[in-house]
């Protein structure tokens, strides 16, 4: 792995591990509760529809109709598989996301350096931590090289403080982060024990908030529920009037509610976030909540980092300048003696373990060009982390001899800042600066120095520095950047880069990877003086933001959020952290991103790919389009089958009870896996990714989208009620109009879901869309009504008689036309 490990640190063996293990057990919090399968059956059997087939089931048992008091408990079998499939996909799904979200650690065992999942960690473990790194157990540290660790999260305290070895304190707690440099530490607590798992284990037990769509679909649901008690109240009321016969009064009045109760809402929710999540999974987009899938589609401003992200992150050595003798080198003159000073200085003021892809080029040019490698004979006595508006950062080195070098390197306008030169000399080196940077490369400045003594200034300002020259990186844009972001500008999404390198790079870089609008270039340091509402213009009206340090990147995802964006943020450093967090889809990269930008995302790209942000949007956008047309078709076939109970009933038709619980439970079956499996596997619409995205302040349905819902029920109902009349004007029996009605309604249903695969595609268009799952639905419930007609057991026991063939199409005949008339209307707006 590259690690620079000391040979005496060996770790624990094998049977170490098991032994620690069966003592200490895992590295994990307790309390988090996983449910059995048992408890899932048993949470799916509190289900109010459940409930209600449970208490008809009774009343069908004291009545002595044991036929249908069967028929009713092989529906609580059937509902409560349906729901138990869905919950156990839901449940491996999400399982299956937690796997991948599990930080890895690296621990040392058998002398070799390994990584493993973090709850493996065994007590006595030698963990290895990094630069960006959370530290995942406490322990002691043995070893460490330039290591400095934040403890803010259990101390306040947001200043770095470094520790070695010999350091009063060499604790290192689970839940820091390493700053800078390198650390092994011997593992003496994990999980509870430790300090943060102490301090709280319920922290791990806090549940996600409900997004908003979650809870508009509740509030949803409640009322319809509130609804369906009233109107049992009021059914059993009105059938007791009028039969004075209380059990048959129940019946009526649960089959109603039965009709009512959209239970299939808050499964078809659970099952398209969860199934939605896993299939981006697949694709490499972890998802740390399955709820974000949702937001993902509402994404209104992409803010990403520049490098790594819309750059290879490949930072090569493009040229070196040396000051002392005013010339531009470029890779084949790095092995000339002249800048042996300049390459020496710039490896200097690295890392000695470096972090950093500029920092391991320099360290790489360095040994393939000096003839003495010195790393070995100095060691870092001092240092001043990065810091600085703009930032630099300098080492301080001594050998056995107590030669010292003391070199620094930084931001050119911070190095300039420092640098003995006279005015005229920084003007020369800017105007160099401004040319490269017009080229897109990444472009830092060197500098050395003497000190004598150990009375160290404060700031490393306060040195006096030699400006040594320049190192000049190129990182070229990824391969294919300028297509991602064109179909990020035809989804109607604004694209915000937000970088700590300089204008000119920026802008170059920007240009080459098919930016729009780079003409305008706004300053960290300039941000943070604007007022709020002046930070919220310059936030909307800026695309290119640079020289940024975490506070100012937070400046502007808050500023963005306060406009009313919903605002994806990119970042892998550790710099990146505040606004990932703060960011509607934080988004880190998988590969290069450091431990600290993981764990403040929302969302991780195994592959670095930005491409995957745009499959996520598309996925967000197609599960809630999809989740639409689910709610929409649940509300539009509940409308006929709560009418068709109750409209007879109320009316005094001639045969009140044309349905009972048996016919409602049939085509309940039949809804439930239509909305929430069918439903599900529908493909994107292909005008998906061309629109711009939703407000994430609408709500789930608007008043226009739950009208067409509602008319379409309607329409449906008069459909089914005029085969109800036609059948018994025609001299039809009981059974004749129930089989009637019940297969009118069955057809408007298959029709309906086709129908409503898209609110603005014709059904011919739709039919394209591959969608085997729907197929298959079909058919079952085809075979199902046609058993029920026309095999006599099944006739008999849903009180229906067959139908000829006129009478099937005329059944088809009201369906399709109570139905496809939604086709015009699509016609009509399409034209429009």
């Amino acid at each position: 792995m590259g690690y620079n490990i000391p040979e005496h640190l060996k770790g624990l063996t094998e049977q170490e591990v098991k032994r620690s293990q069966e003592l200490s057990g895992y590295n994990q919090m307790d309390g988090l509760h996983k449910s059995n399968w048992l408890e899932m059956l048993l949470d799916i059997l509190k289900e109010p529809m459940l409930i209600l087939l449970f208490a008809i089931s009774i009343i069908y048992l004291i009545v002595g109709d044991y036929g249908e008091a069967t028929f009713m408990l092989v529906a609580i079998a059937l509902v409560s598989a349906i729901s138990f499939y869905q919950d156990n996909r839901s449940k491996k799904a999400l399982e299956a996301l937690e796997k991948l979200n599990e930080p890895l650690s690296t621990v040392i065992r058998h002398g070799k350096v390994i990584q493993i999942p973090t709850h493996e960690v065994a007590v006595g473990d030698l963990c290895v931590t990094e630069e960006g790194q959370m530290i995942n157990a406490d322990g002691k540290i043995v070893h460490s090289n330039d290591f400095s660790v934040n403890e803010s999260s259990l101390t306040g305290e947001s200043m770095s403080i470094f520790k070695n070895v010999d350091s009063d304190d060499k604790n290192l707690y689970s839940g820091t982060v390493t700053v800078s440099g390198l650390a092994v530490f011997k593992v003496d607590k994990i999980g509870k024990e430790t300090r943060i798992g102490k301090i709280g284990s319920s922290i791990a037990n806090i549940q996600e908030e409900a997004s908003p769509l979650q809870l508009q679909i509740t509030k949803f649901v409640k009322t319809m529920a509130i609804a369906g008690i009233a109107i049992f109240v009021m059914v059993c009321t009105v059938n007791y009037y009028q039969s004075r016969n209380l059990l048959d009064s129940l019946l009526n009045g649960l089959t109603l509610a039965m009709s009512i109760l959209p239970e299939e809402i808050p499964v078809a929710f659970t099952t398209f976030m969860a199934l939605g999540s896993w299939k981006l999974m697949q694709q490499g987009i972890i998802i740390k909540r399955s709820s974000i899938v949702e937001t993902l589609g509402s994404t209104t401003v992409i803010c990403t980092d520049k490098t790594g992200t819309i750059t290879e992150n490949s930072m090569q050595l493009k040229y070196l300048y040396d000051y002392q003798t005013d010339h531009t080198y470029d890779s084949s003159s790095f092995n000339s003696p002249s800048i042996d000073r300049l390459v020496s200085y710039a490896m200097w003021s690295s890392e000695p373990i470096p972090f950093d892809p500029m920092e391991k080029t320099l360290h790489q040019v360095y040994q393939n060009t000096q003839k003495q490698d010195l790393r070995k004979t100095y060691s870092l006595f001092h240092e001043y982390p990065l810091e600085g508006k703009p930032p630099m950062m300098t080492h301080l080195f001594e050998n056995k001899n107590q030669e010292r070098i003391i070199a620094a390197k930084g931001a050119p306008e911070a190095i300039l800042q420092v640098s003995r030169l006279t005015d005229a000399a920084k003007d020369k080196v800017r105007t160099l600066i401004a040319e490269l940077g017009k080229q897109g490369y990444r472009i830092l400045g060197v500098a050395k120095s003497t000190f004598e003594g150990y009375k160290f200034p404060v700031k490393q300002q306060d040195f006096e520095f030699e400006f040594l020259g320049l190192v000049v990186f190129y990182d070229p844009p990824k391969a294919g950047i300028s297509e991602v972001f064109q179909q990020i500008y035809d989804a109607g999404i604004q694209v915000k880069v937000i970088t700590g390198d300089n204008a000119d790079t920026t802008r170059s870089i920007a240009s080459q990877a098919g930016i729009q609008h780079t003409e305008k270039v706004i300053g960290g340091k300039e941000i943070m003086d604007y007022s709020d509402q002046d930070m919220e213009q310059v936030a909307e009206n800026n695309v290119l933001f640079t020289r940024m340090f975490p506070e100012a990147k937070l400046a502007v995802v808050n500023a963005l959020k306060r406009k009313g964006e919903v605002v994806a943020m990119l970042g892998d450093g550790v710099n990146d952290g505040p606004a990932l967090k703060a960011a509607h889809i934080g988004v880190a990269m998988g590969d290069k991103g450091t431990e600290i930008a993981k764990a403040a995302a929302s969302l991780v790209l195994t592959n670095d790919d930005l491409s995957k942000l745009i499959t996520g949007i598309a996925a967000g956008r197609r599960i809630y389009s999809n989740i639409k047309k689910a709610i929409q078709y649940i509300i539009s076939i509940h409308i006929p089958i709560i009418l068709t109970v109750s409209l007879p009933l109320f009316l005094g038709w001639v045969f009140p009870q044309i349905f009972t619980p048996v016919h409602v439970i049939f085509l309940e079956l039949v809804m439930g896996p239509t909305c929430s499996i069918v439903y599900e596997n529908e493909p994107m619409e292909k005008n998906t990714m061309k629109v711009p995205p939703r407000l994430m302040t609408d709500t789930f349905l608007n008043w226009k989208e739950l009208g067409i819902s509602i008319v379409q029920g309607i329409v449906i109902t008069i459909g089914v009620l005029l085969a109800y009349q036609i059948t018994v004007q025609h001299g039809g029996t009981e059974e004749k109009t129930r089989a009637m009605v019940f297969t009118t309604l069955i057809f408007a249903n298959i029709l309906l879901s086709l129908v409503n695969r898209s609110f603005y595609y014709s059904i011919f268009q739709t039919m394209k869309y591959r969608n085997n799952l729907l197929t298959g639905v079909t058919i079952i419930t085809l075979a199902m009504l046609f058993s029920i007609l026309f095999f006599k057991p099944f006739s008999d026991f849903f009180a229906v008689t067959s139908l000829t063939m006129f009478e099937l199409a005329l059944a088809l005949g009201i369906g399709a036309v109570s139905v496809l008339w939604f086709e015009v209307y699509k016609f009509v707006k399409r034209k429009k």
